[in-house]
């Protein structure tokens, strides 16, 4: 039995097939008269036509797909984000397109392109943002000629591209880790900073080495070593401070692959984290339940996190960009039992 078409509905229903595919489609410029629309609608059910997907998406300007760009997919941080904006999307009836940068951060608008070619109804950006002019730049740029067509943005990072933003308190955060960590006794910190270039990084380090200043207290130059924003960055990060830097008491990685990766580190050179060093994260990544010993860290409602920013990307343009934040909360682990 051949398939119905849209033709086949159009003579069904006594209008053109222009008419037919507005009042099916949908339509960016044309609507159709109600009384119309009714009698293209019932013909359909009466023949069984289904309508196709991608016609209707040409025809409205946009797909059912929701844009979702991470640094990097297998970080289980980004992976319980794309879970919560997964779970947001399904809500909205919406399928997610994921795209990974790896970590190269001129990827973010070679991607936003490729999504917005392919008429994704909105976009969630996720992860820091660089200290780099031309890099946002040319993403700001992409951003406005994607919402000029009509689709929508939202980031999980720092709030300095216009668009509505879940801004999570790393600052804040780390404060208050460096703070708790000086109440059970600690004194003599490091810290993996990341990349100097990465906002997040230098946002978590400030704060950190803010409090500890605070408290007449300092981390010295030679303490803050810069390393990539991974598990092997926090390795190799770790494995430089233990052959070269001072000697403290506790490392703080400015999130916790780093610190999952500094604590490998500790253990082959023969130290016993939480023992002979004290470690501490940030974001309190699912990962952490399997970890021995226990990470303190900074814990951040990552699924949450992915559920409110699919929703301001899904919401339409507002006369100034919303900026929601995120509050945290410090946890105190094994890694870093309190010093007698």
């Amino acid at each position: 039995m051949p398939s119905v078409t849209l033709s086949d509905v159009a003579r069904e229903a006594g209008v053109s097939l222009a008419t037919a595919s507005r009042a099916i489609n949908g339509s960016a410029n044309r609507t159709v008269r109600p009384e119309l629309g009714e009698r293209v609608l019932a013909a359909a059910a009466r023949l069984g036509y289904s309508p196709d997907a991608n016609a209707q998406a040409m025809a409205r300007g946009r797909t059912t797909t929701l844009g979702l760009i991470v640094h990097d997919i297998a970080d289980p941080y980004f992976s319980s984000i794309a879970a919560g904006v997964s779970a947001a999307a399904e809500e909205e009836g919406l399928m997610v397109t994921l795209a990974s940068t790896g970590h190269r951060p001129e990827r973010e608008t070679a991607l936003l392109e490729m999504l917005q070619s392919q008429r994704a109804r909105a976009i969630v950006i996720v992860g820091g943002r660089q200290d780099d002019a031309e890099t946002t730049n040319a993403l700001r740029a992409a951003v406005a000629a994607y919402e000029d067509r009509g689709g929508t943005v939202a980031m999980i990072a720092q709030p300095i591209l216009q668009v509505n933003t879940v801004a999570i308190d790393n600052t804040g955060g780390a404060a208050a880790l460096a703070r708790a960590l000086m109440e059970v006794g600690y004194q003599d910190f490091a810290i993996l900073t990341g990349p100097r270039t990465h906002l997040t990084g230098a946002e978590r380090t400030t704060g950190f080495s803010g409090a500890v200043s605070d408290q007449g207290l300092s981390v010295p130059e030679a303490a803050l070593v810069e390393c990539a924003f991974t598990r092997d960055g926090g390795y190799q990060g770790m494995a430089e401070l233990l052959r070269t830097g001072p000697r403290v008491q506790a490392v703080f990685a400015v999130n916790d692959v780093m610190a999952m990766g500094a604590m490998a580190a500790a253990r082959d050179a023969g130290l016993v984290v939480g023992a002979d060093i004290g470690v501490a994260g940030f974001d309190d990544i699912h990962t952490l339940r399997d970890v021995t010993p226990g990470l303190s860290t900074v814990a951040v409602p990552l699924p949450e996190v992915g559920r409110l920013a699919t929703r301001l990307a899904l919401q339409p343009p507002g006369p100034e960009p919303r900026v929601e934040p995120v509050p945290v909360q410090v946890v105190l682990r094994d890694s870093t039992p309190p010093l007698a």
